[in-house]
């Protein structure tokens, strides 16, 4: 078999132990009479059930599959990057095990490739699963920022796409250890076609991603991709000096007025506008240093405890 016709099937798994088989099973259901020659490339992002030795089983009956499996839980950009660089297809699919992502749409996302060349087949939902109006609403507030700092616009994108492979080995070429896969492939500005989906209802099982890991990922991607937050803290101080010059000019003029009110009022005001501001502009400077503290280590991304051929 020729690498080069080859199809690879990136599938990141945490704790699936209870759907990775219907998973796999829906995903050759879908392409195996639409696309002669296909890899299937398992990512055990250090499951705490009994997802590896699921795999291990699938994997005796199922030659397609390869599996790779972690030392610990290093997260699904890591997860993704180990899949990309075992794969060996052409064009690479990433896509989510607990079915939300409907594995039916991968012969058109192929198609499209063919067809056309172009090398980033975009999966975007036409509207978010059902979830609750505070995950909603901050999403919305990430996805508004995240573009009015970046000019990337993720809105309902995810990490479901078709990657030529020069698209892959650009992705592999970059150093930086903190990933944000969505952000990055739409930052290295290859041309794009998108095929709009509905999410299913979430077959079992629950979202991995809690809101304070969500929240987390959310400012640790904003301080990855800009530098705008940085250049906040100048105009912030420039705002505050202006606010601090009409509160000294109004104080001098009630003074010499005779209109003056005892007390420190005016002291104790610009004391806390200006120990607040340090304090957030300290925080801000503080997360940009820990970011190049943590790529200067070079640790690796993952470490690998067992793989399947």
């Amino acid at each position: 078999m020729n690498d080069k016709e080859i199809i690879s099937i990136v599938i990141p798994v945490y704790n699936e132990a209870h759907i990775v088989k219907q998973c796999i099973m829906e995903v050759i259901s879908g392409v195996e009479k639409k696309i002669p020659c296909y890899e299937i490339i398992l990512i055990d992002d250090g499951s705490k059930d009994k997802t590896w030795q699921e795999i291990k089983r699938l994997k005796q009956k199922l030659p397609c599959i390869k599996a790779i499996r972690f030392t610990r839980n290093f997260g699904k950009e890591a997860a993704i990057v180990a899949g990309l660089k075992k794969s060996k297809g052409r064009a690479v699919i990433v896509m989510d095990a607990d079915l939300q992502h409907p594995p039916s749409l991968i012969p058109e996302m192929v198609k499209i490739w063919q067809t056309t060349g172009i090398p980033v087949i975009e999966a975007v939902k036409r509207q978010r699963q059902a979830e609750n109006q505070i995950k909603r609403f901050f999403t919305c507030v990430f996805y508004k920022v995240f573009n009015a700092l970046t000019g990337i616009n993720l809105n309902n994108y995810t990490d479901f796409k078709l990657l030529d492979r020069k698209v892959v080995n650009t992705y592999l070429c970059m150093p930086e250890r903190f990933r944000f896969f969505r952000g990055l492939i739409k930052w290295v500005g290859y041309k794009y076609a998108v095929i709009y989906f509905s999410p299913p209802p979430r077959k079992s099982g629950h979202s991995k991603w809690s809101f304070k890991k969500l929240l987390n990922f959310a400012w640790q991607s904003i301080v990855a991709f800009s530098s705008i937050p940085l250049r906040i803290i100048a105009f912030l101080g420039v705002f505050i000096l202006l606010i601090a010059g009409f509160i000294s000019l109004r104080t001098i003029y009630l003074k010499l007025t005779g209109k003056a009110i005892a007390g420190f009022t005016t002291v104790i005001l610009l004391q806390l506008i200006i120990g607040s501001s340090l304090m957030i502009a300290l925080g801000i400077i503080g997360e940009y240093l820990a970011k190049i503290y943590e790529e200067t280590k070079k640790r690796p991304l993952y470490i690998v405890e067992e793989e399947l051929e």
